[in-house]
């Protein structure tokens, strides 16, 4: 037997009338029924339970192997515990570090809108902060700046620095501001950099004594020495030359640059693949994606996949799986799609091999990732659980008034959630 979604060589081999072996043929493979499996150069990954027949053929002569598949048997529950409401603005990205969760926030809130405050209409040009040591957020500041748009927020390692990011600044100088953390409840601005920064900064990622800087349009990205927080320097910039970059993620030294139509792009930074550093990035591949509009990435060295999002709102949502085994040579193997709407930001609990993603308007899903990924994964099982909570009216327009920006699984084990339109949901993830 077989568990749905899990992947197996067939192998063929063929012999001649003389009972000599046979080299150089490539099997025709098929698969009955049709929708219960796939076969990828050999490899069969199995979709629904039940008897399958794989067959492979070579001109006349063919051959069958069937197998029972069963079940894979996975699944977990969402439960929402809580939630911080901001109904004044929409809420953007966030980040949680200790017992504090930052929440940026986004656009233009009308007044009223979605049932909120009677203010506004108001601008995405504050961070909140909330108290998460409790069994419900309490606000414990809200840091205004200038900007439409606080897109992203990050923290340091260490807890003792934080970033937020500036689009539409009523200056036209856009940046991003640095954040002293030494009182967690209270951060204060340390510095706002708006050096080459004026068409806005979308995302950020702080690694080490560098921010990697995401700049809207042709902006591309900067990297920035922050090692003296009030004096930023701009080290290195790169444009792919065409398209938009839209986020970053760091993570052993390589740096995977989500650069929508222009793919994937990856650099070492430090791994030393390909001798790069912070201040000297190497490309060490690119890879496009079926469908573009490449959004975001998560990569997950244990295992050697990213899961990249792709953010098309005229199409159903998807989330395309790259095979980074070979760093050199990245293949897409595996996709995981959504009807309805666009997925956004991801977080992994990788011990788990439990992949969350938020969805917009389809909410929060959990996806499991283990083993070897291949084909259609929504067809595999793999879907654990999901949920379409009460977020408020507003943006993402579905009945289920869900809009799912980004998740973050937290030290303390549960999972928190930026709604755009009601602010800091907070949920428990149980596994069964």
């Amino acid at each position: 037997p077989i568990r749905q979604g899990d992947s197996r060589d067939i192998g063929a081999s063929a012999t001649g009338r003389d009972g000599d072996a046979l080299a150089g043929f490539t099997p025709e493979w098929s698969v009955i029924p049709g929708d219960a499996g796939l076969v990828i150069d050999g490899r069969f990954v199995a979709y629904r339970p039940g008897s399958v027949s794989v067959v492979g053929q070579v001109g006349d002569a063919a051959d069958t192997v069937t197998l029972q598949v069963t079940p894979r048997a996975v699944s977990g529950e969402f439960r929402q515990v809580a939630v911080g409401v901001e109904l004044a603005r929409h809420s953007s990205d966030l980040w949680v570090h200790g017992n504090y969760a930052y929440l940026g926030t986004w656009g233009t809130r009308a007044p009223g809108a979605g049932g909120g405050t009677g203010q506004g209409p108001l601008n995405g040009n504050t961070l909140y902060t909330w108290s998460v040591a409790g069994p419900s957020p309490v606000r414990t500041a809200g840091l205004l700046v200038d900007a439409r748009t606080v897109n992203d927020v990050k923290v340091s390692a260490d807890g003792k620095l934080g970033v937020i990011t500036h689009e539409g600044s009523n200056d036209g100088l856009n940046g991003f501001t640095l954040l002293d953390l030494t009182d967690p409840a209270q951060p204060s601005p340390i510095a706002r950099f708006t050096e080459g920064m004026s068409p806005g900064v979308h995302n950020v990622w702080i690694e080490g004594n560098y921010l990697y800087v995401v700049l809207d349009g042709s902006g591309g990205l900067r990297i920035v020495d922050i090692s003296t927080p009030a004096l930023p320097v701009v080290v290195w910039s790169f444009y792919a030359g065409t398209s938009f970059l839209h986020d970053v993620m760091v993570r052993d030294g390589l740096a995977f640059l989500s650069h929508w139509d222009a793919g994937l792009i990856v650099f070492d930074v430090g791994n030393g693949i390909a001798g790069g550093s912070p201040t000297a990035p190497v490309e060490v591949s690119r890879i496009q994606t079926l469908g573009g509009n490449t959004h975001n990435a998560w990569y997950w060295p244990e295992n050697g996949y990213v899961f990249v999002g792709q953010e098309d709102f005229g199409a159903p949502g998807y989330l395309h799986v790259v095979d980074f085994r070979d760093p050199t040579r990245p293949v897409e193997v595996a996709n995981f799609v959504v009807p309805g709407q666009t997925p956004h930001n991801f977080w992994m609990d990788e011990a788990s091999g439990t992949l969350f993603a938020a969805w917009y308007g389809n909410g929060i899903r959990a996806l499991d990732v283990n083993g070897e990924l291949l084909g259609d994964l929504a067809a595999q099982g793999r879907e654990m659980g999901s949920l379409l909570y009460n977020g408020g009216a507003g943006v993402c327009g579905r009945d289920t008034l869900t809009c799912t920006w980004a998740p973050q699984l937290h030290s303390d084990g549960r999972i928190y959630l930026s709604d755009m339109n009601n602010g800091l949901v907070v949920l428990e993830w149980l596994r069964n």
